[in-house]
């Protein structure tokens, strides 16, 4: 890591833990979740549990480390080297207990957030509806209350975990209330009767991690496990702005892990092939490639640490919003260039099975749609730039008005 002085001797440590228990992950097991052999590894958690590696922004009272986010997106960062599948299983322990960190009453902290950071309790969440991704407003799952219990009726997709899940986060519409944003409400459902994986994807790359369709059919959900209780019923557009934090910064800190895995592969490679009498580093085709992929990951890592930081200062919303965006966005298009470069390096042996480049080049692909697609990215960072850029008073020094022909307004034409 070249931006290693950004790190404090916590996250050293953190970080040599971390890698600590990325090298014990058997490589059987990305084999074979590869092939499709293992659809949900439910020991890795367990093992991140064991090691106390879950979870790490939560109060210690829960079994967190107390850690800030430039802490986690160093651990994130190590995962991400086992690629897109065990990243988002560990990644999801994170966004599902924000929710339930930041939202949560005392009961369901103490009965979901304890056992899902010990690992002994594993969860999904449950966003995306056939008929739109994006559109969160649109979605058409239902919640019916009858007294003291909601009866869920809808599909989600998408899920990743969905195959292996004890808890799924499921977002869906209160009946009775008119407003889509005053009636979508956060349900932690445990799962059981009226939960069904209805079918698990096919996927290009991004597998063994469980994603599936899911299909509620008048489940049974308690009001106690109404996000926030009675209280949360509602809330869910509130929890849906403050889970996209985590969404977006968990594949963000993930996306480098991978981008760095495929360098350092091509980096190796180019340093012992010799073509033409040389190694062919020394070609600037290849060292170029090098060099440029280098300065993205670490422009990413950079760019990671200052959003991480600026989460934790307690920025607007608004700006919090535009940062992680960026962050979410420019961390996984840099890391879909690098993994490109490190198989042009490698040629045609890293277009094989030969290196792991073809299964990097496939898992990193996902991560530039979901938790929103990078194109959602640029009008979140564009619609919050101007929404704070306009709304605040200029200051400083006025540049437009350097210009030797600035005085002449009537050619400053705007309709």
């Amino acid at each position: 890591m070249s931006t290693t002085a950004m790190l404090s001797t916590s996250d050293l440590e953190l970080r040599e833990k971390t890698r600590d228990f990325v090298a014990s992950i058997p490589r059987q097991l990305l084999l074979d979740m590869d092939a499709d052999k293992v659809r949900y590894p439910r020991q890795y958690l367990e093992e991140a549990g064991r090691r106390n590696l879950l979870g790490l922004r939560f109060e210690p009272r829960w079994g967190g480390a107390g850690l800030p986010w430039t802490s986690e997106l160093v651990a994130l960062e190590e995962i991400g080297m086992l690629g897109t599948s065990l990243g988002c299983l560990y990644s999801l322990v994170s966004i599902v207990g924000e929710a339930i960190h930041e939202f949560g009453t005392e009961t369901q902290k103490e009965k979901y957030l304890k056992p899902m950071l010990r690992g002994d309790l594993t969860v999904a969440e449950a966003l995306t509806e056939p008929r739109g991704g994006s559109d969160f407003f649109g979605a058409t799952t239902r919640a019916r209350r009858e007294g003291d219990t909601f009866y869920l009726t809808g599909q989600k997709r998408f899920a990743v975990g969905a195959e292996g899940a004890d808890l799924i986060m499921v977002y869906a519409k209160v009946e009775g209330i008119a407003d889509p944003k005053d009636s979508m409400t956060t349900f932690l459902v445990e799962r059981g009767p009226g939960v069904e994986v209805r079918h698990l994807y096919g996927l290009l790359g991004t597998r063994g991690g469980g994603t599936g369709r899911l299909l509620f059919r008048d489940a049974p959900v308690p009001l106690e496990n109404v996000l926030g209780g009675e209280a949360g019923i509602g809330q869910g557009a509130e929890v849906f702005h403050q889970m996209m934090i985590p969404e977006r910064m968990t594949s963000a800190g993930g996306a480098i892990g991978m981008g760095r895995a495929a360098i350092e592969i091509a980096a190796r490679y180019a340093d012992k092939r010799q073509a033409f009498g040389q190694k062919i580093r020394n070609f600037e085709g290849v060292s170029f490639k090098v060099a440029e992929s280098l300065t993205l990951l670490d422009a990413a890592r950079a760019l990671n640490h200052a959003v991480g930081a600026a989460i934790a200062a307690g920025e607007s919303p608004g700006k919090v919003r535009r940062l992680v965006s960026e962050a979410k966005k420019f961390s996984t298009d840099s890391a879909w260039t690098v993994v490109n470069h490190a198989m042009q390096i490698l040629g045609g042996i890293g277009y094989t099975d030969v290196y792991p480049i073809e299964r990097l080049l496939r898992d990193i692909r996902l991560i530039t749609i979901w938790t929103g697609t990078n194109e959602i990215m640029n009008l979140v960072i564009q619609h919050e730039f101007y929404k704070e850029f306009l709304g605040s008073e200029r200051s400083g020094r006025d540049v437009e008005a350097d210009a030797a022909g600035s005085e002449f307004v009537e050619e400053k034409v705007y309709q």
